[in-house]
């Protein structure tokens, strides 16, 4: 017997990868999805078509999943499969998601459920959809139905994902459906979103009393180009509390801060109305004071020179590859909820097509969130940004997070180097100096320096 250092995670850790179902499903033509790639919307040109074709053969791909070991998987549900038209539901749609939600449980894998991952029917997108506070009952009337229909396949529940992200590119930048420009509108889509899950919440509570209930926010960092000018930390710090607090402070108190509670009022019963903190984080980008950029609340994002980067997309959207961002924001969040419920990385991922940096990149994200928990944040499980390349969003085919590759004409898989060693890390519940020298040596001093103090020893054969 021989020993060697790792970084054991605990015992009851869940592994696994998070997914969406227009990404996946392929054949999504009722929502307000597929109504933005008919107009033109996609910057690469391409429409989704089959996707990953999950919804004929999802089961072939949870194939990689159990291989990998992984014991849970998030999935999203179609809202516009399930009630294609108001009130009307779908019994061949639910059957179809029993069947995928029976198929995990058979191979011993959590489902992890999305209630709504951007995607809307359009009959719900035609009454002005989540704009409208009014529009919040259909929501919670499609959530009770899922639940009384799933629940015996189902008790960990996501009710909305990236409400933050959702509402910004949507409403105030216009790069996602419906495409407008309007802080006003931003601002009451974002607390319409905060009451439909507080009433989803409550919805699932009285149906399934054992749930785990819970949303994620997307969380990315924004550190201020120059440290110690004034101007360059205020302008970060604004974009900061926007982007990444004002929605949580919201949902942990059912008040939005000053200025905003100037013009929406509070969310009743918020506070409480989660059983963990979802948390989706990628990158952190760095801001520079720009008098000139009045949108951008005067301050110019950019990518820090000579960072280890993603592959950038059509619209650069993908920046810096940070590991230690992950670690910065799982304290934030901690601090920020006065560590009253226990956290999930419910995405983290990296856009890399020929897979040289995510190996390195998904090693050292995993020890800053080993750090972490040796800190005392209760993080109690790892869900990575995908299982298989998917059709992402207006990005189309362009950019590949997958650990399984697809070609998406033939629909051919070839796993990923990454996808081997992720699942070598789920095995083990650890990051082992034999993982890491195998996988990514360049890596080694980084991985365990990370958390000297609190490394433990893995025994190997």
């Amino acid at each position: 017997m021989a020993k060697q250092r790792g970084l054991r995670f605990p015992n009851d850790f869940l592994w696994g990868t998070a997914s969406s179902s227009y990404q996946c499903e392929g054949g999504n033509t009722n929502n307000q999805w597929s109504r933005w790639e008919q107009q033109g919307h996609i910057l690469s040109g391409e429409t989704c078509g089959d996707a990953a074709n999950w919804w004929r053969e999802a089961e072939h791909d949870f194939n990689f999943a159990e291989q990998m070991e992984n014991n849970a998987l998030r999935l999203s549900l179609e809202w516009s499969r399930i009630e294609p038209r108001e009130g009307q539901w779908d019994s061949a749609a639910i059957d179809r998601y029993r069947a995928m939600l029976l198929d995990l449980r058979r191979r011993h894998i959590k489902p992890i459920v999305t209630l709504h991952h951007f995607t809307e029917p359009l009959w719900f997108v035609d009454r002005g959809g989540f704009a409208q506070q009014k529009n919040i009952r259909y929501f919670i009337r499609y959530v009770r139905h899922i639940v009384e229909s799933l629940y015996d396949l189902c008790d960990f529940w996501i009710t909305l994902n990236e409400p933050n992200l959702y509402a910004i590119v949507g409403y105030q930048l216009g790069t996602f459906p419906p495409g407008e420009q309007n802080t006003l509108r931003t601002l009451h889509v974002l607390r319409n979103l905060l009451q439909a899950h507080v009433e989803a919440f409550y919805a699932i509570r009285s149906l399934q009393p054992d749930a785990q209930i819970g949303y994620c926010l997307h969380y990315r960092l924004f550190d201020p180009a120059f440290f110690f000018s004034p101007l360059d930390r205020s302008a970060a710090n604004v974009q900061s509390e926007i982007f990444n607090w004002t929605m949580l402070q919201a949902a942990e108190s059912g008040r939005f801060a000053f200025p905003f509670n100037l013009a929406l009022a509070a969310v009743p019963h918020a506070a409480g109305a989660r059983d963990y903190h979802g948390i989706n984080y990628y990158t952190r980008e760095m801001v520079r004071f720009d008098p000139g950029a009045p949108a951008e609340l005067f301050g110019r994002r950019f990518v820090r020179r000579g960072a280890v980067r993603n592959d950038p997309g059509l619209d650069n959207t993908f920046g810096e590859i940070y590991p230690e961002g992950m670690y910065r924001i799982l304290k934030m969040v901690y601090q920020r909820t006065r560590g009253n419920k226990p956290l999930y990385i419910t995405e983290n991922g990296f856009s890399d097509s020929v897979d040289d940096r995510r190996p390195r990149a998904l090693l050292e994200h995993l020890a800053m969130v080993h750090r972490a928990i040796q800190e005392g944040v209760p993080v109690r499980g790892y869900l990575h940004w995908t299982l298989v390349d998917n059709f992402e969003w207006n990005q189309g085919w362009q950019v590949r997070f997958g650990l399984i590759e697809i070609d998406p004409e033939t629909q051919e898989r070839l796993p990923r180097r990454s996808a081997s060693m992720y699942g070598e890390i789920c095995r083990a519940n650890a990051i082992t100096e034999e993982i890491v020298a195998r996988y990514a040596p360049e890596a080694l001093e980084s991985i365990f320096g990370v958390s000297q103090d609190a490394q433990s020893t893995v025994t190997a054969s």
